[in-house]
Order: structure tokens, then sequence, then C-alpha cells
């Protein structure tokens, strides 16, 4: 990043804002490169990996093998202050969905990609596990 604040020192929320945009494209790449399906089809399969609960449950399995200092990204992230709870939704996968997001908004701004990819594959594994589990 080479103008203005660093990605340190960005608040969560902004982190979360390009994380969110971060995750949902590489969600939306996993999902088009693994399966030839409708669009709608692909929509509902997108919602599983995005949706606060998804994240929440990833962040919750990652969360051992992040280094110290994204580890303080996420603690960030969950203590934000600006972040809006929907009515229906549950505050505690809200927050955690929130620093999930901030984490990946934080390595994209600081060029991480090895990272981010790391992660994510993990994420997929989790969410493929998490799946064939509901399916069984």
């Amino acid at each position: 990043m080479s103008e203005g604040l660093t990605a340190k020192q960005k608040s969560p929320v902004e982190l979360a804002f390009l994380g969110d945009a971060v995750f949902e494209l590489l969600v939306r790449e996993h999902i088009t490169r693994e399966i030839d399906t409708n669009p709608n089809r692909l929509h509902r399969l997108a919602v599983s990996y995005v949706c606060a609960d998804a994240q929440a449950g990833a962040l919750e399995q990652i969360y051992g093998r992040l280094n110290e200092q994204e580890q303080d990204i996420v603690r960030r992230g969950k203590n934000a202050n600006k972040v809006s709870v929907p009515r229906n939704g549950n505050p505690k996968n809200y927050r955690s969905s929130t620093a999930l997001e901030a984490l990946f908004g934080y390595l994209y701004l600081n060029g991480e990609f090895e990272r981010i990819r790391e992660l994510f594959d993990q994420v997929v594994r989790f969410h493929d596990l998490e799946s064939a589990q509901q399916q069984d």
C-alpha cells in the first residue's frame, strides 16, 4: 500500500469492507471452477460460504493457524464498534464473520496473496467437511 494509512492503521470496519469483496470473489471463483450448474444454484452455494454462520465457523477452524499479527486483526474485527447485526442474526457469529473479513482485507492490502489462498483453502476444506456431514 503506497499511499495513505497502512493496513494495520485501517479500521477493522474498513478492512472488513474490502475483505468481504475478497472473500466473495474467492468463493465465486472456487464454485465456478468446481461446479457446472445454473446461476440460482451457484448463488445458493456462494451464500453457504459467505453467510455469517459459515464464516464464523470457518474462523473458528483456522484461528489456531493464524500468527500473532493475524490474531490481532481478528480481535480488532470482533471488537469493531460500527458493526450492525441484522435483526435475525446471531451477534457473536456476525462479529466473527466481520473479523474473518477484516483478516482477508488486511492480508489483501498487505499483498499477502499466497497467505490468502492458504487460509481460503482451509476454509474450503472446513466447508466441504461440514456440507458432507450435513448430507449424511
